[in-house]
């Protein structure tokens, strides 16, 4: 049983079901000062720009932006409601996408054509968790 109702249009979650949530469902997001938060750790400058360029894609379609902060080998990803002034539903739907979207792995599934990066650092971008 959950400790959380899914709420509705900009309804605010509290602090402890922001909690419950994040660890239920995105254990490496966390929660600080109002927001919830990912930092995706990169190979270098070239990685940090593709997962810009997705993250603000995947916002963009989805008309909810986050704020980032961005540095040579990380993007950090910052979520809240801003008309809302607090953690909304959307704010967990958006987190998912970019977790689904941004560090998908396709070597790691069963029959997928795609086999991914090849086990080589010259070749790696993301460091996954």
């Amino acid at each position: 049983m959950t400790q959380w109702r899914r709420k509705q249009g900009d309804e605010t979650y509290t602090p402890d079901e922001v909690a419950a949530r994040l660890a239920a469902e995105l254990p490496q997001w966390t929660y600080e000062d109002g927001w919830i938060r990912r930092k995706v750790k990169t190979s270098g400058w070239k990685a940090t720009l593709m997962v810009v360029n997705t993250v603000g894609h995947l916002a963009e379609a989805a008309w909810h932006h986050p704020d980032l902060t961005v540095s040579y080998a990380f993007v950090t990803v910052k979520l809240a409601t801003h008309s809302a002034k607090g953690i909304t539903e959307k704010d967990f739907a958006l987190a998912r996408k970019i977790e689904e979207v941004v560090l998908w792995q396709p070597g790691r599934e069963p029959d997928a054509a795609l086999e991914g990066t090849p086990d080589d650092p010259r070749f790696k971008y993301i460091k996954y968790d």
